[in-house]
């Protein structure tokens, strides 16, 4: 499982650079993805980190709706760029992907929080996270 773990960290440093950028995060992994062919020495971008980043592109909108609804207390831009990211990968994977357990999602988007944000961050990741998962049922729909 080394290698989903890789695979996420991955796409969520896209969307952390597209989002820190104000670029598509599909233009990000083609740039990504182009300089890992370019560049033996950058690792490649693997098959399920391009899987994440574009199904999360596919349902961003409805992510970041889901987001900004559940979270108490913080707006989505007002929330650390570090942990809206989180956010979005997790909740990307957590409502979409049916072949990963929603523990190891939440495990391990609390693992991020811990390497990459705020002592208060893995805490506010696994209790929005969480609150998706309880949600999950009537959250899967359709966007508008």
């Amino acid at each position: 499982m080394a290698a989903r773990n890789t695979a996420r960290k991955r796409a969520f440093q896209i969307l952390f650079e597209g989002d820190q950028r104000g670029v598509e995060v599909l233009t990000v992994l083609a740039d990504w993805v182009r300089l890992s062919r370019a560049d033996t020495r950058q690792p490649p971008v693997s098959e399920y980190t391009m899987e994440l980043v574009e199904g999360y592109a596919e349902h961003a909108k409805r992510i970041d709706e889901l987001i900004a609804q559940y979270s108490v207390g913080w707006t989505l831009d007002r929330m650390p760029v570090v942990d809206r990211n989180i956010l979005r990968l997790g909740a990307y994977e957590l409502i979409w992907v049916d072949a990963t357990p929603d523990a190891v999602v939440l495990d391990e988007m609390v693992q991020l929080a811990k390497e990459f944000s705020t002592d208060e961050s893995p805490s506010f990741v696994n209790g929005l996270l969480g609150r998706l998962k309880e949600l999950k049922p009537s959250l899967r729909r359709d966007e508008v």
